[in-house]
């Protein structure tokens, strides 16, 4: 494994997904969420990450996210109803953002949150 790096967003949503499934209290449906419609990582029931059209989203204080989109690491998350999501970052693959320490910052989050 080393340095290689995944040719597609659904080969490094399955390395962040084989990477967390280790940890305790960490699930994923393959099905997600009826209404993200992609495979969802969670932790208690809570989706944490998950891959939308080739890119990840994760959750994570509303301060980070705001960090993470100024400084060019992503953008708000926008579903299907088109209102951006103030405490979801999206992730193009083509950024060089670290996803599974993402996922693994939006796990804690979504963990401490209750």
């Amino acid at each position: 494994m080393g340095g290689e790096r995944a040719t597609s967003p659904e080969e490094r949503f399955a390395a962040v997904v084989d990477a967390l499934l280790v940890e305790p209290h960490v699930t994923v449906d393959p099905g997600g969420k009826k209404r993200f419609g992609s495979s969802t990582l969670q932790t208690g029931g809570k989706i944490f990450a998950m891959l939308v059209k080739g890119r990840l989203v994760v959750k994570l204080p509303r301060q980070r996210v705001d960090a993470l989109v100024g400084a060019g690491g992503g953008e708000r998350f926008v579903p299907g109803h088109g209102r951006a999501m103030k405490e979801w970052l999206a992730v193009d693959p083509a950024r060089g953002e670290d996803w599974l320490a993402l996922a693994r910052e939006a796990r804690e989050f979504v963990s401490s949150a209750g």
